[in-house]
């Protein structure tokens, strides 16, 4: 099955086709740092990393152009309240981000475009765009792009504007043509970081500077351009206006978008406080279980992050992990290749079937609870026809396109373990010496008190496990 993508231009799934074979230029919307990356800039970069990810597992050459917007109005108004200078309040916000992302797991783009190393880029994008009679110079040094002046508009959102109502709500934008004409560069106020321009100093509008990355880095036209799905209008919709003007070709082949973030099935807004800071779930939580989250749902569709996602979530990859370091204690010499390739073969295949179905990940985690309820299965049998250790391996070598199950598992599951016992206050010590108590009552058949010991433990997240070789203790996630 070929790969196909869900094209929001078209409004269909499509059989994906690059531009030029083999070779996936790709460009997804960044992060305005004009404060803390929140969990919606975590799902977004997550989503269009694994997709990077899997196009090069497919065998593509995938140049990825992830930017950040680095100066503008929110970030003048919030680095002055905070009393500093603009371009260090962004940098400052620049450092930390990246930090956020690499303790996420993701791959860094090959290039990390900046709105404020591309300003020459920028102010001959729109030169390029006046000459050519699709934008104009206000009385007031700003620049607009001329609406009317592009017959497609709104063929990405299927929204549809009166593009020639001309004249209306001047007063909200003097030296407006047109009020739905949109801002390609901006006068400076006094104060304000300026640069200087044939109008004047001034700075970028903000869907200006994804267009002229996009020519600086990426060419004329490019295989797929993603962000979020509050993008798609204005900020998309004007994108493809201002370049397909400039070039008259089409922009970008394939549109592709995630869902948004809701929180306790709200929509995640500032208005209604209840945001989630990125830094703050990674303080709580490991890399493995953000991802696991995050993917554990169809890329395009909305993601509720409930109360119980994170520790769910946790509860799995701890199962998963746990079966991997299982898989290390036991001998697979005497199995059977042939049924052991047939299985590789039949994971590769599911893994193949729901990532080619427009990087269904939902699909791919689903087969995974499968895949190691197998594992499980034929681990508890005294014998087994199958090399699991190979089974394992090759789960673990298709969840690295989701780049998960990709640490060690001792060390994964000892750093979990070693967490819990700190926050519950218990070493392994008092553990053992619980387990020894609990013997002792067993043999003397004072029931009363081992159960007593067995809820204790409980209490603090330790379950006790009884084997035919003694007792065990494990974490209860």
């Amino acid at each position: 099955m070929a790969l196909k993508v869900y094209n929001v231009l078209s409004r269909t799934k499509q059989d994906f086709v690059p531009l030029n074979p083999g070779i996936v230029n790709m460009y997804a919307c960044g992060i305005t740092v004009s404060g803390d990356a929140h969990i919606g800039h975590a799902y977004q970069s997550v989503v269009f990393d694994v997709i990077t990810r899997y196009l090069r597992y497919l065998g593509y050459d995938v140049k990825y152009v992830r930017n950040y917007t680095d100066v503008d109005d929110k970030i003048i108004a919030n680095a002055a309240r905070a009393n500093e200078d603009p371009v260090e309040f962004a940098e400052k916000y620049i450092a930390q981000t990246d930090i956020e992302m690499d303790k996420l797991g993701n791959e860094k783009p090959t290039i990390m475009a900046r709105a404020t190393h591309c300003i020459d880029d920028i102010i001959n994008f729109v030169q390029k765009l006046i000459d050519s009679g699709h934008a104009y110079v206000s009385q007031f040094g700003d620049v607009y792009f001329k609406l009317s002046s592009f017959n497609e508009y709104g063929k990405l959102s299927h929204i549809q504007v009166d593009k020639n109502d001309t004249g209306v709500r001047k007063e909200t934008e003097p030296g407006k043509q047109n009020d739905l004409d949109f801002a390609l560069w901006k006068s400076a106020k006094p104060g304000e970081i300026a640069w200087k321009s044939p109008w004047g100093m001034g700075r970028p509008g903000w869907h200006i500077e994804c267009s002229a990355m996009n020519l600086k880095y990426l060419g004329e036209q490019i295989d797929i351009h993603g962000g979020g799905r509050d993008l798609v209008f204005p900020h998309h919709e004007n994108e493809i206006a201002q370049t397909e003007s400039l070039t008259g070709k089409q922009f970008a082949k394939y549109w592709i978008h995630c869902g948004l973030v809701k929180i306790n099935g709200q929509k995640m807004s500032k208005s209604l406080g209840n945001g989630i800071l990125l830094k703050d779930v990674l303080d709580k939580y490991d890399a493995d279980t953000i991802r696991f989250a995050l993917l554990r749902n169809t890329y395009s569709a909305d993601i509720d992050i409930t109360d119980s996602l994170f520790p769910e979530s946790r509860r799995h990859i701890y199962k998963m992990y746990s079966g991997l370091m299982a898989l290390n204690e036991r001998d697979f010499s005497g199995a059977d290749a042939d049924k052991t390739n047939a299985k590789i073969d039949e994971i590769k295949n599911e893994f193949e079937r729901a990532m080619n179905d427009n990087f269904n990940t939902l699909e791919v985690i689903a087969s995974a609870f499968g895949w190691f309820n197998f594992i499980n299965t034929e681990l508890a049998k005294k014998s087994t026809e199958y090399d699991l250790k190979r089974i394992g391996n090759k789960i673990v070598e298709l969840f690295g396109v989701l780049n998960i199950l990709q640490k060690n598992p001792d060390e994964y599951i000892n750093n979990i373990k070693s967490t819990v016992l700190k926050n519950s206050n218990i070493t392994v010590g008092d553990i053992e010496k619980y387990i020894n108590e609990r013997a002792v009552a067993k043999q003397n058949k004072d029931w009363a008190t081992a159960d007593n010991v067995r809820t204790k433990l409980l209490d603090k997240g330790i379950v006790l496990k009884d084997t035919p070789n003694g007792t065990t203790w494990d974490i209860n996630l």
